[in-house]
């Protein structure tokens, strides 16, 4: 006649290392799931700040670079360009740039910028997300119109934006161009995506 008596620590030895293995068997499943749900370095890269030197961009000149897989201008405005800005308020939709979160409070002022001649601006328009062109010629050269002060034209839907980026009354996109966080390292050398305040804290 077989022993029917159940040997408890036995059990209880075999239960307890049958769930560690069970539990480390699903501890090496899930990591690399969750690794995969992380960032790749590319990823994180397409979000990093860059860095643009604007030494050979002359005064009139309008350069771009990428950040986050966004074009971004860097435009040397001449001081008749600058001029120009404060005779168009009447012409534009937002000429105090009062929608905040289209530029940084550092750029809330008449020029979007932090230094007078050096505006920043994403390329892409408020209303589709097409990418204006620079149309920097003045007057009825301009192929605009014949008091055009230069600025930005968005040839899809006919968008107009002045030399700060504000847009104009009466086109298709309803705020100004945003106006990136960015921050200067020299006197010639910008990083985008940082402003003065983070990178002072950096």
């Amino acid at each position: 006649m077989a022993d029917d008596r159940v040997d408890h620590k036995r059990r209880r030895f075999l239960t307890g290392v049958t769930s560690g293995v069970g539990l480390v068997g699903g501890v090496v499943a899930v990591v690399p799931f969750v690794a995969s749900m992380s960032p790749s370095a590319r990823a994180r890269a397409a979000g990093a700040p860059v860095e643009a030197d604007f030494s050979k961009l002359n005064p009139g000149q309008m350069m771009t670079v990428e950040w986050r897989g966004k074009p971004v201008w860097i435009v040397n405005r001449t001081p008749s360009m600058l001029a120009d800005l404060a005779g168009l308020d009447s012409k534009l939709a937002d000429a105090n740039s009062e929608v905040e979160d289209q530029q940084p409070e550092y750029a809330q002022n008449p020029t979007r910028s932090i230094r007078p001649e050096i505006l920043v601006l994403v390329g892409i328009c408020t209303h589709l997300g097409c990418s204006p062109s620079e149309k920097f010629q003045v007057g009825p050269d301009s192929g605009i119109e014949t008091d055009w002060k230069g600025g930005f034209f968005c040839p899809c839907h006919g968008s107009k934006f002045d030399l700060a980026g504000r847009v104009y009354k009466g086109v298709p996109a309803p705020t100004n161009l945003v106006v990136p966080p960015h921050s200067f390292l020299s006197d010639t050398a910008i990083l985008i995506g940082v402003g003065p305040e983070e990178q002072g804290a950096a």
